[in-house]
C-alpha cells in the first residue's frame, strides 16, 4: 500500500507541477498559487463540514498548520531560485528535499534493507538526472543555491510534518483543510507585498477566466497528493514512501513530452529509467 500511494503522489505532483508551469508563462507565480490553494481550500471545506471532520481537531492541526507555513515558505523561495536560474540546475537541486524525510524516518529507527538502500540511492540519482540537470552555460548565483536549498529543505519539511498532522481518514481531511487555510493566507498577504512593491497580479488582460477550470485542477491535485502521501507514510516506511513520492519530476517531464512534445534530452531519460529501477528495487525490497 506505500508504493501505491506514494507512487500516486507522485503522479500528482507531477501533473500539478506541469500545469502550475503553464499557467505560469502568462498568469503570475504567486496569483497562480493563491487562486489554486483556494479553489483546493472551498472544496476541503465542503468535505470537512459533510465528514464532521472538526471533530478530530486537536493538537495534531499544529503539525498542518507548520506544513502550511513551510510550504509557502518553500514555494516562494522556489520560485524566486527559477527566476534567477538557470532552470536545468534549479529544478533537480529541488528534489534534495527527500532528505529531510528520509532522515526523519531513520531518526525514528527506521532501518532500510540493502536492496531498499539501493533503490533509495538509484531513484534519487535518477530524479536528479530526470529533471535536466545543466552542466554547462550560464554560471549559476549563489542566492540561487541558496534559496533553491531553502525551498528543498521546506518541501522536505513539508513531506515530514503533513506526515504527522492525522491518524484518521476524517482527521486527514481537516488537517489538510487547515493547510492549506495557511497557505492561502502566507500567500495571499506575500502577493499583497508583491503588488505593494509595484508587481503585477494579474496578466493585461485582466483575470484568466478560461483558466479557472486549469487552477482548480493544479489546487486539487496539489491537496490530494499530499493526502496520498499522508496515507503511505502511515502504512509504511517513511524511507520508501519520501523517496517514490519524489519521482514527481520525471513525471512532470514526460508529461512535458507527451502534451508540449518536448524532446528529452538524453541525460532526462537516462534518469527516467534510474527512477525506475530504484521504484523497482524499492517495491521488491
Amino acid at each position: 500500500m506505500t508504493a501505491l500511494f506514494a507512487l500516486a503522489t507522485s503522479l500528482l505532483w507531477g501533473l500539478a507541477d506541469f500545469g502550475g508551469g503553464l499557467l505560469t508563462r502568462r498568469t503570475p507565480a504567486l496569483t497562480v498559487v493563491v487562486v489554486s490553494q483556494t479553489i483546493a481550500t472551498a472544496v476541503l471545506g465542503v468535505i470537512v463540514v459533510a465528514t464532521g471532520a472538526w471533530s478530530e481537531a486537536g493538537p495534531r492541526l499544529w503539525f498542518a498548520v507548520a506544513a502550511g507555513l513551510a510550504g509557502t515558505v518553500a514555494l516562494l523561495c522556489f520560485y524566486k531560485a527559477l527566476a534567477l536560474g538557470p532552470m536545468g540546475v534549479v529544478s533537480p537541486l529541488g528534489t534534495l528535499g527527500v532528505a529531510v524525510p528520509v532522515g526523519v524516518g531513520l531518526f525514528l529507527g527506521e532501518r532500510p534493507g540493502l536492496m531498499q538502500v539501493a533503490g533509495i540511492a538509484v531513484a534519487v540519482l535518477g530524479v536528479a538526472l530526470a529533471g535536466g540537470p545543466q552542466l554547462r552555460g550560464a554560471p549559476v548565483q549563489r542566492q540561487a543555491i541558496l534559496l533553491t536549498l531553502v525551498a528543498a529543505a521546506g518541501f522536505g519539511t513539508v513531506f515530514a510534518l503533513i506526515a504527522e498532522a492525522s491518524t484518521t481518514v476524517t482527521g486527514l481531511f481537516l488537517a489538510l483543510f487547515v493547510q492549506r487555510v495557511t497557505n492561502v493566507a502566507a500567500g495571499g498577504l506575500a502577493l499583497y507585498a508583491s503588488v505593494k512593491r509595484g508587481a503585477n497580479a494579474l496578466p493585461e488582460g485582466g483575470f484568466p477566466w478560461d483558466s479557472l477550470p486549469a487552477l482548480a485542477f493544479v489546487g486539487l491535485a496539489d491537496v490530494a497528493a499530499n493526502g496520498t502521501y499522508s496515507v503511505a507514510a502511515q502504512h509504511g516506511p517513511v524511507t520508501v514512501a519520501a523517496v517514490l513520492a519524489s519521482l514527481y519530476p520525471v513525471v512532470t517531464a514526460l508529461a512535458a513530452r507527451g502534451f508540449l512534445s518536448e524532446r528529452l534530452r538524453a541525460i532526462q531519460a537516462t534518469g527516467a529509467g534510474l527512477a525506475l529501477i530504484g521504484t523497482l528495487l524499492l517495491a521488491t525490497g
